[in-house]
């Protein structure tokens, strides 16, 4: 039973808040030369029971909505598909989600004791983005950028302000690749579900412009990722470091030429693939440029 309760937190997922905590924790060193490691390692397991919580949720309001049974299942999405085999209760799945976000606030409590009240602005944002994003931000225009706000900038700010107690312009200039890498690994797994969020009234990008057209979005925010890292970078905002992060673009280029079939599994799901290596990768060479600029 508890290999069930597990593998519905969608383990293969939470790579991303390990890499997010990750690059909050190097922008600081790189900025401040600033590392407590027991605060990253605190933030992180905070980072971690969040996204536990926003993948739970999901699934529960996948499931209570009807879309989990209409959905396309792939590797990248369509949801853990345990309440459809019913292998897991309903309730259990809602209380697992509201138990790790629970548990994640005395974490944050205990930051903005140590660190500063101006950390709970953004954990109350946050917070709202994982518990209304299904049932209600799913059914205005444009969601995605929830995904991108609440899993992408705003775990990097938090992470940096758990160690330096401040935000920066530079903190914020570094954490805005993270926001447009969630938001796009959200709207590419969002093409397999067009059919099935439409019985939802739901409002997802792929849905309210087309495929073709949140293709070219996609493919403009991707690219518009690599150019606002070389900006940064000759603006002397970033270390020159951080451009090693420019080896994802090969597999940048495979998600975008992939997003241009999106009816054609055997090209999206390749595709999917590559975009999941741009975000994950990206991030994680990002915070590694960080600590190289401080070490070398």
């Amino acid at each position: 039973m508890l290999k069930v309760w597990f593998l519905e937190t969608r383990p293969q997922f939470l790579l991303l808040s390990v890499i997010l905590a990750f690059l909050g924790t190097s922008i600081a060193w790189c900025y401040h030369h600033i590392l407590h490691w027991a605060y990253a390692i605190l933030a992180g397991i905070g980072l971690v029971l969040t996204h536990i919580s926003v993948n739970t949720l999901n699934d529960y309001f996948d499931y209570q909505s009807g879309v989990d049974q209409k959905t396309l299942k792939t590797p990248f999405s369509g949801g853990s598909g345990i309440l459809p085999a019913g292998r897991m209760k309903p309730r259990q799945v809602f209380w697992l989600g509201i138990i790790t976000l629970l548990l994640a606030a005395p974490i944050g409590l205990y930051f903005i004791i140590v660190q500063g009240w101006l950390l709970l602005p953004l954990l109350i944002v946050a917070a709202l983005c994982v518990v209304l994003y299904t049932p209600v931000i799913l059914k205005r225009h444009w969601p995605e950028w929830s995904a991108g706000v609440g899993l992408g900038l705003l775990p990097v700010l938090g992470m940096y302000f758990a160690q330096t107690g401040v935000y920066t312009a530079s903190a914020f200039f570094a954490a805005v690749p993270s926001f447009i890498l969630v938001h796009n690994l959200l709207l590419l797994n969002e093409f397999p579900d067009v059919i099935a969020d439409k019985t939802a009234d739901r409002k997802t990008l792929p849905i309210v412009l087309g495929k073709k057209k949140a293709a070219i979005v996609f493919s403009v925010f991707t690219i518009g990722v690599y150019l606002w890292i070389i900006g940064i970078v000759f603006t002397g905002i970033a270390p020159v470091w951080i451009l090693i992060s420019l080896l994802t673009l090969p597999f940048a280029f495979k998600a975008i030429k992939g997003s241009f079939n999106p009816d054609d599994m055997n090209s999206l799901i390749p595709a999917m693939g590559s975009n999941v290596m741009v975000v994950l990768g990206t991030q994680f060479l990002l915070g590694v440029g960080y600590i190289l600029a401080v070490v070398i």
